[in-house]
């Protein structure tokens, strides 16, 4: 049996508090992660990206308005500590943290789901095993193979954490290059996943196509239909916040943001020269 078949029978046959269902009792299930709920009843979501290691940065971010922020765990020299302060830091805050983290290990989910995360997001997916791997590492079991250690995740989201984390913690599967378009609607069939994301700076990279060509909008369309018809959500950059289907989205980082509001106070336009509506900024490339 595969392991997707497996997750979808553990979902089945699970006694705890499962999606849609309700806990021993009656009980209805504890839903703390206000993302999901978001996406849920139709809304769109932004989050903030983060990079720094700064607390008092991260808290204004938080609570700026932000429905998530996007802790960058991929291309920064974060560390599994900083980001636990961070987060500890502003708890409470109304943006929920989510972690792109380096890869699709054990170790690496486990200590994002420990420190707190309710997103998991897993970079580069061009491969059910990596797809697979994620959503066994964020859920407890019967439905993954999560271990129950030690962590501020209790401190921070409650005393029933263990029951309803199923229930909260969500898996973001990017598809970065052609190959994670390929399988898209494979990955868009494993119980587990919550959204597809659309990166649109390494789907550029890799296939040697910018926005606008036809090559890459076949891409990206193919990916919007397969998510769609398996009634999942769609994310990608802020820029695409008007494309069809799209309701989960990466907005700028920090230093974006400050430059941006420098821009806004001394009552300049902000944006970089030649900027053009709904094509999203190549990431490395932003002005400074």
């Amino acid at each position: 049996m595969g392991f997707h078949r497996m997750v979808a029978l553990a979902v089945v046959c699970a006694a705890g508090v499962l999606p849609g269902q309700h806990a021993p009792g009656g009980a209805p299930a504890r839903i703390f992660n206000t993302v999901k709920q978001k996406l849920a009843e139709g809304k769109q979501v932004v989050g903030g990206t983060v990079s720094s290691p700064d607390p008092d940065v991260y808290c204004a971010m938080a609570r700026s308005g932000f429905d998530f922020l996007w802790i960058e765990m991929q291309h920064s020299p974060l560390t599994y500590q900083e980001a636990a302060r961070m987060i500890w830091a502003c708890r409470g805050a109304p943006a929920i943290p989510f972690i792109r983290v380096p890869d699709a290990t054990e170790g690496d989910i486990q200590k994002a789901t420990d420190i707190g995360a309710l997103g998991i997001i897993i970079p580069m997916v061009e491969t059910m095993e990596k797809a697979e791997a994620a959503v066994r590492y964020s859920k407890y079991p019967p439905i993954g193979k999560r271990s129950q250690g030690g962590g501020q995740y209790g401190a921070l989201w409650g005393g029933d954490y263990r029951a309803a984390a199923n229930d909260n913690v969500m898996v973001v599967a990017m598809i970065e290059s052609p190959a994670g378009a390929a399988i898209v609607d494979k990955l868009a069939a494993l119980p587990g996943i919550d959204v597809i994301f659309v990166a649109s700076t390494d789907l550029s990279s890799f296939s040697g196509r910018k926005q606008g060509d036809p090559e890459y909008e076949s891409l990206v369309g193919a990916v919007r239909d397969a998510t769609l018809k398996a009634r999942l959500k769609l994310g990608g950059p802020l820029a695409w916040r008007k494309r069809e289907g799209f309701t989960f989205f990466q907005g700028p980082g920090e230093g974006t943001l400050i430059r941006m509001g420098a821009q806004s106070a001394l009552g300049v336009a902000p944006g970089p020269a030649g900027a053009r509506e709904g094509i999203a900024p190549t990431e490395g490339q932003e002005a400074k």
